[in-house]
């Protein structure tokens, strides 16, 4: 399978550094630029599968960057992610406007941008998202439906696999039993809400065999998340 290729346009060094470490780690191919112009030429040259681009960096703005990215024909239709410090609603409709597939504002969890570049690429290029899911000391593959972690085989039932793969999929967010009985059950499910939590408890159990931290964070009338911080 070939490693997604994305282009890092960011002049802040530090943070290129510690973003590039991170999605090398999960296996993503990186060209970096901090120059909104050189990141054209390199769009061009060889177009990416998604360009994480900053708001604020050297030469063209990341804004008239994606501008452009849209209008040329190779580029027309690669996810953009734009990373900024603005954080105003005006901005944030600015840059979606302009033609971001999504808008992440700094200071953000490397993970979590992690995982919103593989959400987006598995909702426009499917071939590209991969076979493997994971989180933490947490793998899945998609394919074989084998889960793993700090490397031990998790075994798990039918309903609890998919309930974990909606996790893995939506790190850090807070969903409610509703929502997961419509992500997971389906819409049509005739299944009581409560029902969630006794799946819920049987993948603690499994996933937390042998004394491992929960990583599954109840959160008081609102539901549950993937949340490694919230770890005990």
């Amino acid at each position: 399978m070939a490693r997604a290729r994305l282009l890092l346009v960011e002049d802040d060094a530090a943070l290129a550094e510690l973003l590039i470490w991170h999605f090398e780690r999960e296996e993503f191919e990186v060209e970096h630029t901090p120059d909104g112009e050189e990141a054209l030429l390199l769009a061009q040259e060889s177009p990416p599968d998604l360009v994480l681009l900053d708001w604020m960096i050297e030469g063209l703005s990341g804004i008239e960057v994606c501008r452009r990215l849209r209008r040329l024909n190779d580029t027309a239709n690669v996810p953009i992610i734009m990373l900024t410090a603005r954080g105003e609603e005006e901005d944030r409709v600015r840059g979606l406007e302009t033609g971001a597939d999504d808008y992440v504002t700094k200071p953000f969890s490397p993970r979590e941008l992690v995982a919103r570049v593989g959400a987006v690429l598995r909702r426009v290029r499917p071939a590209l998202a991969g076979e493997r899911l994971s989180y933490s000391d947490i793998e899945m593959d998609t394919v074989s439906h084998k889960v793993r972690r700090d490397g031990a085989t998790v075994p798990l039932g039918p309903t609890e696999f998919r309930l974990l793969k909606h996790f893995l999929e939506h790190p850090g967010r807070v969903f409610s039993r509703e929502r997961l009985l419509d992500s997971v059950w389906g819409r049509d499910s005739d299944i009581e809400p409560r029902t969630v939590d006794v799946h819920i408890r049987r993948l603690r159990k499994a996933i937390n065999d042998g004394g491992r931290p929960d990583i599954i964070r109840t959160v008081r009338s609102a539901g549950y998340a993937l949340d490694v911080e919230g770890a005990l």
